[in-house]
């Protein structure tokens, strides 16, 4: 679910847009497997005399289940992305009910990430922005949080504040587009000492 172009600011431009990980999702996708087996066992083996109301029954429990184990997780899971323009950071998740929190990029003082053991295994982290409030907003299950993490110190601490160029999620990863950004920076820039006085 892409971001409405409505909601972005003359002159903002996505650098990068994103979903929490799936890995929030797996143990709802498991379930939901096991309950569709489990209820096609049941169908299958239950006595002949109990059909055809028992299959109805099964059914209907079944989609019931089915919906409230993995489609409901799964629209949560959907409508859940962060969102990173040349200007703020942008978090947006529900479905009935809509919230979301945006952080102009001039008010983060530092850009952290966690990532424990199972998060190494799926490729994921928590970054950890700080502001100027007394507690620091959490992106949790962020894909490839290494990269993001160094995608956004270079928006934030990049040489000259130069913004980078726009990345599409399936092109490159974000940390290689902000390297070759900063490379290309590197050779256009003068060396040569300032001359204060």
């Amino acid at each position: 679910m892409k971001l409405s172009k409505k909601i972005l600011g003359q002159g903002e431009e996505v650098v990068l847009h994103l979903r929490t990980h799936v890995k929030k999702i797996i143990p709802n996708i498991i379930a939901g497997v096991v309950l569709a087996v489990a209820a096609v066992l049941a169908a299958v083996y239950l006595p002949e005399n109990w059909r055809p109301s028992s299959t109805i029954v099964i059914i209907v429990v079944a989609i019931i289940a089915e919906g409230y184990l993995l489609a409901w997780p799964w629209l949560n899971w959907f409508t859940s992305t962060y969102t990173i323009s040349n200007r703020r950071i942008i978090t947006r998740k529900g479905v009935l009910t809509k919230t979301g929190h945006d952080i102009p990029l001039s008010r983060i003082s530092n850009v952290s990430y966690e990532k424990s053991l199972l998060d190494r295994m799926f490729g994921c982290g928590t970054l950890v922005l700080q502001t100027s409030a007394a507690e620091p907003l959490y992106l949790i299950d962020v894909p490839k949080v290494e990269q993001v993490h160094l995608l956004l110190l270079d928006m934030l601490f990049g040489k000259r504040g130069e913004r980078p160029a726009v990345i599409d999620d399936e092109e490159e990863p974000p940390h290689e587009a902000a390297t070759s950004q900063y490379e290309e920076s590197e050779e256009n820039s003068d060396d040569s000492p300032l001359d204060i006085g």
